[in-house]
């Protein structure tokens, strides 16, 4: 990678910055978000990098994303793909997490950025583009805004390009950078003057909000009807300069607007008992609020609000947000390591917090589940640390109760011999308990001396509690897990045979989905220095059940193996029928014969085998196919025999390997039988296993084990071509 000289690094991010906001105006877009993904390209993860229309506060939730998270961007760059989302139904219906955490009406479109077609030289940038509409938007793009949408991808495209070919690859920032939508023509002199005396005409009371939910403007009637002096509300937020306003439902009026760019009405009351009417007016930079008495009969009125400590709590209804994010987002974590990256991605952003750290008890000390912030030298020293020490972690486990420190003197004060590490200012150290008993703690960390009202130690608590059962219950998985999976593999062969003049290769891949045991199988059985059998099947179902017929079926292949193909799937089936499992197995039994140079095969309803010639040319076989074992006792089976020439490579494999949802599977075989006929012919057989494995998982996990043999007799000589179906 070259580096031109001279070249102003802060031109392509001024330049991607100016395009994102101009392309937003031009498909007449109310948000736009772009994501880059991460340097290490062993991270699967999208950072949220620049952002138009949209609050910093909405933004923090989703500035990172899982590639493999069920968010719009994820699948556009995942599947290279338009992610189109028509309104508030399709969003629910589709993506439930962005349903629930934000139940607003809006359209929106999701779209990798990549190199044009015709650009085979260039590899994709892994960027998304994501645009959001009002939700006014009727269910479909039109073509105008089609156009523009692929205009704004071509051109964010070309400069990631261009700055990557210059040696200044673009980077995500370590927060989203907020840009400010094309403002409105300033007014002169005398048109504001008119607009100040329009705005003071109009009944009531006039305020304006910042997309934050900041107030930029208050007239003093508003600020009368308000209970609270311009002052004091100029640059706050409405919830927390007026505790009467501090629920969820107004906030969550402001956050419909704001999402939607949809006018909204509601009504409030005051403690005095004054009920007024709000009236909000959104556009792409903040929202007009009208404020107007209500001509009803009042209600009794309200007790006043209670004194507030020294520090005011954070809003009940801004906590309510991230809790509720976290809460959506957990129950998506399968596994231990799950819970850490996805309470991480929600809780740094939402909550401020500069650093997190997971610990739990094991073996009578404290070990480290995960973290995020921290360095590794850090928790270094914390790992292994004798529950019996006395440190605020160990207090934590003992005790069940919460520890709030604002700054270094009080943790000091506290435990004299803590750590402090760099850049950090306060902490919380939250129990995590699950089934009434605290399963280890949670370390928030802070850049900044602050002080923890008693509302929001409440809300840290509170998420502390939701981790402790994602985490209580992903380390059962994971343990559960565990013994599925080593359960299942003590069944299958630990080593293969070594067999002269024959190369091997075997992988087996659990589900990506579930824990419970499947039943696919392989096995290589040595008959003698020349003869050698193959098997490979799949036994019907996920479960206990089906991993011991899986057991019984390759003892039985096991038991005949010698004999033709056809009498040991015979065989086989008779002892599966009598057992009567009420599951059905698919076999394919292969016979190979190297001085012979033959194979013979017989199937019993398993996927076809897939034969390579030397050279390259790859063909699918189609061996008679009898009934699944298990269906019918007397069920018979017929071998075909083909040539087996030394260089020639045959391929047993499972549906897992080529079934994936939507897709026609002969088209999936055609393309396994391509990846086998385009792999160089002398490579390892290990390294082609592995790439049909990758090529496997290329769209996304599989919900189905993978078996995988592959079999290649030593030789140069070419074979006779076999008048079957060919790939090219």
């Amino acid at each position: 990678m070259r580096t031109v000289p001279g070249r102003d690094p802060k031109a392509d991010r001024r330049a991607l910055r100016e395009a994102l906001v101009g392309a937003c105006a031009d498909a007449g877009a109310s948000i736009g978000m772009l994501y880059l993904p991460d340097p290490d390209p062993t991270r699967r993860v999208l950072h949220l990098t620049l952002t138009s229309g949209l609050s910093r506060e909405f933004a923090a939730p989703w500035s990172r994303v899982g590639l493999d998270d069920p968010i719009p961007v994820a699948d556009a760059v995942r599947e290279g793909r338009l992610v189109w989302l028509g309104g508030q139904e399709d969003t629910a219906r589709r993506y439930p997490r962005l349903g629930l955490v934000l139940p607003y009406d809006f359209a929106l479109a999701a779209v990798p950025l990549a190199p044009e077609a015709t650009d085979r030289a260039s590899e994709p940038t892994g960027a998304g583009l994501v645009f959001l509409w009002p939700g006014s938007h009727g269910p479909d793009l039109d073509e105008r805004e089609r156009k523009a949408l692929e205009s704004a991808r071509g051109l964010l495209t070309r400069i990631l390009l261009r700055a990557a070919a210059d040696g200044l690859p673009m980077r995500p920032t370590p927060h989203p950078v907020v840009l400010r939508p094309l403002p409105a023509p300033t007014p002169g002199p005398a048109e504001a003057a008119a607009t100040m005396a329009f705005v003071r005409r109009l009944p009531g009371g006039n305020c304006a909000l910042d997309l934050n939910g900041t107030i930029t403007f208050i007239t003093p009637e508003a600020a009368d009807l308000l209970g609270a002096p311009v002052s004091g509300l100029l640059g706050a937020l409405p919830w927390e300069a007026l505790p009467w306003m501090d629920t969820p439902a107004i906030e969550n009026h402001y956050r419909a607007t704001a999402m939607s760019r949809l006018p909204r009405s509601f009504i409030a009351e005051r403690p005095t008992g004054q009920r007024l009417c709000f009236d909000l007016y959104p556009d792409n930079t903040g929202i007009s609020v009208r404020i107007t008495t209500v001509s009803d009969q009042p209600s009794e009125p309200a007790p006043g609000p209670p004194a507030g400590p020294e520090q005011p709590a954070p809003s009940r209804a801004t906590a309510l947000y991230p809790l509720m994010l976290l809460a959506a987002t957990l129950t998506e974590a399968a596994h231990a390591q799950d819970v850490v990256e996805k309470a991480a991605d929600q809780i740094v952003p939402s909550l401020g917090a500069h650093a997190l750290a997971l610990l739990a008890e094991q073996d009578g000390r404290v070990r480290i589940v995960g973290h995020r912030g921290y360095s590794a030298e850090h928790l270094a020293e914390l790992d292994g640390t004798p529950v019996s020490a006395d440190t605020a972690i160990t207090h934590i486990l003992h005790t069940a109760n919460p520890l709030f420190f604002a700054d270094a003197g009080e943790l000091l004060a506290a435990h004299p011999d803590a750590v402090i590490e760099d850049g950090m200012a306060a902490w919380a150290f939250l129990p995590l308990i699950a089934s009434n008993r605290p399963i280890g703690s949670l370390v928030l960390a802070y850049g900044h001396p602050r002080v923890f009202a008693p509302g929001e130690r409440a809300v840290l608590t509170s998420i502390a509690g939701l981790i402790a059962q994602a985490l209580d219950r992903a380390r059962l998985y994971d343990a559960t897990h565990q013994l599925a999976r080593s359960l299942q593999t003590g069944l299958l062969p630990h080593t293969l045979p070594r067999v002269p003049r024959l190369d091997v290769a075997a992988r087996y891949l659990p589900a990506a989905y579930g824990l419970e045991i499947g039943g696919d199988f392989y096995d290589l059985i040595r008959i003698d220095d020349t003869t050698v059998a193959a098997a490979i099947g799949d036994v019907q179902g996920h479960n206990v059940n089906a991993a011991a017929l899986m057991g019984q079926v390759r003892t039985a292949v096991h038991a005949g193996a010698g004999a033709p193909p056809e009498e040991v799937l015979a065989r086989t089936n008779r002892l599966v029928t009598d057992l009567e499992p009420g599951l059905f197995t698919s076999c394919l039994y292969a016979h190979i014969d190297l001085a012979g140079h033959t194979v013979r095969l017989a199937s019993a309803g398993h996927p076809p085998p897939l034969l390579r010639h030397p050279g390259g040319a790859t063909e699918m076989l189609n061996p008679p196919t009898g009934l699944l074992l298990g269906i019918e006792p007397g069920a018979s089976y017929r071998a075909v025999e083909i040539p087996f020439s030394p260089g020639t490579l045959l391929a047993l494999y499972t549906d897992g390997l080529v079934e994936a949802p939507g897709r026609d599977i002969e088209d999936a075989i055609g393309a396994v039988a391509r990846l086998i006929g385009d792999a160089p012919e002398h490579d390892p057989l290990g390294d082609l296993a592995d790439e049909l494995i990758r090529h496997a998982h290329r769209d996304g996990p599989r919900p189905d084990d993978i078996a995988l043999l592959l079999l290649r007799t030593e030789g140069p000589e070419r074979s006779a071509q076999l008048g079957q179906t060919t790939f090219p």
